[in-house]
């Protein structure tokens, strides 16, 4: 079965970044979900499985980075040098 979410969804993928789920596809109780998402730093659309797929963070609804979104911002500013005063990527 194919979802067409409206509206799109923030989330973030494993090892993609954050962008917008479309759409979910559920293939049925013997597979995971896969989740239609538009990736916001390289327009590119990934299908990625349920278990790679977390909500954005959001403070007024209380909720925290996930483990992997936070892990992702810690090694972008290890790539950037930040303790030299260099500004990190924003993701």
């Amino acid at each position: 079965m194919f979802t067409q979410l409206d509206p799109a969804l923030p989330v973030f993928v494993e090892g993609k970044g954050k962008g917008l789920a479309h759409a979910v596809i559920d293939y049925g109780p013997e597979h995971n979900l896969i989740w239609v998402t538009a990736i916001d730093a390289s327009g590119e659309i990934w299908c990625a499985s349920n278990p790679k797929v977390r909500m954005q963070a959001n403070w007024t609804m209380g909720r925290a980075r996930s483990a992997a979104e936070s892990a992702m911002i810690v090694k972008s500013r290890d790539a950037c040098n930040c303790s030299k005063g260099e500004t990190p990527m924003r993701l």
